[in-house]
């Protein structure tokens, strides 16, 4: 071949690749053009709510929401009967503890009554004076004192030497009376024995010691875990948490403290026991 035929095809070879490019832009707009109609078509579907990728997905949150929903209805029901049922176990603890309250200032207020009427019946065996000589000696010191009373004695003339005595009969038992009452709280070595008195038995044993409680037998600590019975009211468990000269307090299971008087576990007003369980 010659310079004129190479010549000639090359530029043949150019316009056929130049058509082919022609060729190969015009199908990628076409093509471009066709993808952009499909999207746009999807689209439009997608607004409608008519297309199935958008419609299954969607039907999945929607079931999914539903169950969720219904989740949180049961569980709100469940929140609001635990909060209900904690306030009536509050109430319920609150009015057992007022209860408990009031039978324990029942039984120091008759403790303390019991113990003012064992003084009082004490000082009444100690002082042997009857109310016969009071209230006669204050009838005749009324008397005495009466400036319009016609009865006026004359005055006794006496001879040879004699004591004169200021102090009335009613002074001198009142004076004897208090040096009775001092003398019979020096001790029982320095007073003459007086009879008995009728004091209350103790039922069971009951004291404590160094922070110790003895009770039948038995030695009961600070941490213990006891059953505590009452006459008519069902045993109740609770924990020891001090122990005093003359009480004991606990905790019981719901929180509240109360005590116990020494002198109600020796009287059996109350009575107490390990509790193992």
């Amino acid at each position: 071949m010659d310079d004129e035929d190479c010549e000639r095809r090359r530029m043949e070879c150019l316009d056929e690749m130049s058509n082919l490019e022609k060729q190969f832009t015009d199908l990628k707009d076409q093509l471009y053009k066709e993808r952009l109609s499909q999207v746009d078509a999807k689209l439009q579907e997608v607004i409608a709510g008519k297309a199935p990728e958008y419609l299954e997905p969607l039907a999945a949150l929607q079931e999914n929401m539903q169950i969720r929903t219904k989740v949180a209805g049961i569980y709100r029901e469940l929140c609001l009967e635990s909060v209900k049922n904690k306030y009536e176990c509050e109430i319920q603890a609150s009015r057992q503890h007022c209860e408990s309250e009031k039978l324990l200032l029942y039984d120091t207020v008759q403790s303390e009554l019991e113990e003012k009427i064992r003084r009082l019946e004490e000082d009444r065996h100690s002082i042997d004076i009857t109310s016969e000589l009071w209230n006669d000696e204050l009838q005749s010191r009324k008397k005495r004192k009466d400036p319009f009373s016609p009865d006026k004695k004359k005055p006794v003339v006496v001879s040879g030497p004699y004591i004169v005595y200021m102090l009335q009969d009613l002074d001198i038992l009142e004076d004897w009376t208090t040096i009775r009452k001092a003398m019979a709280t020096l001790g029982p070595h320095r007073v003459k024995p007086e009879p008995p008195v009728k004091l209350e038995k103790h039922l069971h044993s009951a004291r404590s010691e160094e922070g110790r409680l003895y009770y039948d037998g038995e030695w009961y600590g600070r941490g213990q875990t006891i059953c505590i019975d009452k006459k008519d009211e069902c045993p109740t468990s609770a924990i020891i948490t001090t122990i005093n000269h003359d009480e004991v307090w606990f905790k019981r299971p719901d929180g509240s403290k109360s005590k116990l008087y020494i002198s109600q576990l020796q009287k059996g007003k109350y009575s107490i026991k390990h509790n193992h369980n």
